[in-house]
């Protein structure tokens, strides 16, 4: 498998197939998948849809149900769901419910973003799911899809699967024309390929073709692998782990480490400084450490958690790093020279261990 960490969007429609509840129909499928990639340690992270399908026959509800109603059925259908999930699984899975809002603000994004690596740190499955109960249109991401790809984004994930119900991307519908022709590789997604896409017949899917293609194309340029293949075939997953395409590969404009390098290197603005000893330097630089508070001498300007900082050298007073700040210039200018287990004692609560995640800084 060319993968190290995937994230793996599965749709209402595998998840509720009958429109009845849930069922294990396709999950026992994709569930033997991931206990595979867990076999050869590749991290996995799903986003499910179908709390609101799965829950919609424990709510009365007309033949248009309300968004109320909706919100009703995502809130027992939620459970429903997880249980139905946890029980494939001999380790534990994990809920994550998250709106769009929970994506633009700064502090909660790199929260998201730390509970991703601890769950995957201790073998946990996260399962990611829009938190439909008291997501208003404005916080709504909208689909499962495109938020599958931000949620590859926040996790740093090198590939995303996303499971439909044909085999990939058609030069026509397959479902009205038998002529239709499979693509299995897209290296650019141009205006051709939207045009492609048709639209979901399905009563209880909130997407269709063009949003898995919406949420591609967010990956891809961000150097995310995208595959969107059958998952409703019990041998998608057998050549996805022979290594084999499927369905259609969208092909990523670089690798998903060199662009998050790139961005952080040249693309994003830095807010603040930090100095540092010789000791966390040699750490930072020569062994690929985490930058702990203890190795801080100074810190100047004013920023929040969650804002690019520059990390120089008390030294020659040379830029080395540049990284993505779990605290405050406030934060660190009290923590600043401490260990890590004093965080709590002094500030009340503490974060992050580390100041700077060695996955959030590129050395200049």
């Amino acid at each position: 498998m060319k993968f190290n960490r995937v994230v793996i969007k599965v749709g209402s429609a595998l998840v509720a197939p009958d429109n009845n509840g849930c069922s294990g129909k396709y999950l026992l499928a994709i569930a033997r998948f991931i206990t595979e990639c867990h076999k050869v340690n590749k991290e996995v992270i799903l986003v499910s849809s179908g709390s609101v399908a799965a829950g919609r026959h424990l709510i009365q509800h007309s033949s248009l149900p309300s968004i109320p109603m909706k919100q009703a059925m995502a809130s027992v259908g939620q459970m429903q769901m997880m249980a139905n999930w946890q029980r494939f699984f001999d380790v534990p899975c994990s809920q994550l419910l998250i709106t769009h809002g929970d994506l633009k603000d700064r502090e909660r994004y790199i929260n998201i973003k730390n509970t991703l690596r601890i769950l995957l740190e201790n073998g946990v499955i996260p399962i990611v799911n829009e938190n439909d109960t008291v997501a208003t249109d404005e916080l709504k991401v909208g689909d499962n899809d495109n938020l599958a790809a931000l949620v590859a984004l926040v996790s740093e994930a090198d590939s995303l699967f996303i499971l439909s119900d044909i085999d990939g991307v058609y030069n026509k519908d397959p479902k009205q024309h038998s002529d239709a022709i499979l693509i299995p590789e897209i290296k650019e997604i141009t205006d051709e390929v939207y045009a492609m896409a048709g639209t979901t017949n399905n009563p209880i899917a909130t997407g269709g073709m063009k949003t898995k293609i919406q949420a591609a194309e967010k990956a891809v340029e961000n150097g995310i692998t995208t595959f969107i293949v059958n998952g409703g075939s019990a041998n998608v997953f057998e050549k996805l782990l022979k290594g084999e395409n499927p369905g259609t590969q969208f092909l990523a404009k670089q690798a998903a480490n060199k662009a998050r390098k790139h961005w952080l290197k040249h693309t994003l603005k830095s807010n603040g400084k930090i100095v540092i000893d010789q000791g966390a330097t040699s750490a930072v630089c020569d062994k690929g450490a985490s930058l702990l508070p203890s190795g801080i001498v100074s810190v100047t300007n004013s920023f929040s958690s969650g804002d690019s900082i520059e990390i120089i050298n008390n030294i020659n007073n040379r830029v080395i790093a540049k990284g993505i700040s779990q605290y405050s210039a406030r934060d660190l200018e009290r923590i600043k020279g401490q260990k890590s287990d004093q965080i709590t004692e002094i500030l009340g609560c503490c974060p992050s261990q580390v100041v700077v995640h060695r996955d959030d800084m590129v050395i200049m």
